[in-house]
């Protein structure tokens, strides 16, 4: 079979086998009961409760080139320097509330739990009874 007619007949069944997607599944026994109090809490939160998908991104580097990028020429983008100056790093917190679909989110310099940042968001307060505030 030649290259062509292989290609023909991707094109035809729409099949791109070189955009194939990963995933794994977990090893926890009590995995597809965890899914489904998740997914419950998202279809139907309990009465009062703020649900929020929260994730990180930690080390984002604050990076900056080294020379200005240069201008584009005809039919060709514009140029830039490999090297960099790096200026740190920040860690990105952010919240989705399913309910409102506002999106919370603050950097900061470090991953240290103590400076978890949605208290001081709104999200609940230190002053919120013991456990009112829970994680799954």
């Amino acid at each position: 079979m030649s290259w062509q007619y292989i290609a023909r007949v991707w094109r035809e069944d729409n099949l791109q086998p070189h955009r194939q997607g990963t995933f794994k599944l977990s090893a926890d026994p009590d995995f597809a009961d965890k899914v489904v109090d998740v997914a419950g809490l998202y279809l139907d939160p309990p009465g009062g409760a703020v649900v929020l998908s929260v994730d990180e991104k930690s080390g984002i580097q604050a990076l900056d080139r080294t020379q200005p990028l240069l201008p584009a020429a005809f039919a060709a983008g514009g140029k830039r320097t490999a090297d960099y100056v790096r200026h740190g790093t920040t860690n990105l917190f952010a919240a989705l509330n399913v309910a409102t679909s506002e999106v919370l989110g603050e950097c900061t310099p470090s991953r240290n739990a103590a400076r978890w940042p949605w208290p001081r968001s709104g999200c609940g307060s230190v002053s919120d009874p013991p456990g009112s505030l829970q994680s799954v």
